[in-house]
């Protein structure tokens, strides 16, 4: 992984990992998921798949994660740091680059609410968290459905936070396993390439 780059937020320095593409036609920034880092399985694979099609990618580290603490910070805070990031990164390595957002479970959420704002292309959320497990009348779907803009949802078969549907200007594609994502990468990498194939042409 990329020596990461410190970024002051209006709630603390976050991080990100700069992964540039040859000759990139585009960019895409990921946010993690609450418990996890950049590290995730899936981000990775998504990291790798979007360099080999020419987009470089940022994974972003919030600010509690940065700072060591586990609990996620205020939906608010995270939204503001992540504009932060990508305010940051668009004058630095990711300058005049198309821009896509996107993340894993809380980092996809992120995205959702900031993809208008930060004003990106598309959206790609992995394993978005419809619902907490056994609370489906918790839906954070008006999320997702706020969203105008090509979104990609990779979302595992047996998700027990849920399984959104496809809309207009939403695919999603169904994988084998569960939140992780991790029984078949090659499924997720390869509905992100066909998918970000689309987006940077």
């Amino acid at each position: 992984m990329s020596d990461p780059i410190r970024i002051d937020t209006p709630h603390g320095p976050a991080q990100a990992h700069v992964h540039l593409a040859d000759a990139p036609r585009a960019a895409l920034v990921l946010g993690h998921g609450a418990g996890g880092g950049v590290g995730a399985r899936d981000l990775v694979a998504v990291t790798e798949v979007a360099v080999a099609e020419a987009v470089s990618v940022a994974l972003v580290e919030q600010p509690y994660l940065v700072a060591g603490r586990r609990a996620p910070a205020p939906p608010n805070q995270l939204d503001a740091a992540f504009a932060a990031a990508i305010d940051h990164l668009r004058a630095g390595d990711l300058e005049g680059l198309p821009l896509i957002v996107g993340g894993r479970s809380l980092g996809a959420r992120v995205a959702c609410r900031t993809a208008a704002a930060a004003g990106a292309t598309a959206v790609l959320c992995l394993a978005f968290p419809v619902h907490p497990p056994g609370r489906p009348e918790k839906s954070r779907l008006e999320e997702l459905d706020a969203v105008t803009l090509p979104t990609l949802v990779v979302q595992g078969e047996s998700d027990p936070f849920g399984m959104p549907p496809p809309a207009a200007n939403r695919e999603v594609a169904t994988v084998a396993g569960d939140h992780g994502l991790k029984k078949d990468l090659d499924a997720v990498r390869a509905a992100v390439r066909a998918w970000l194939a689309r987006q940077a042409a």
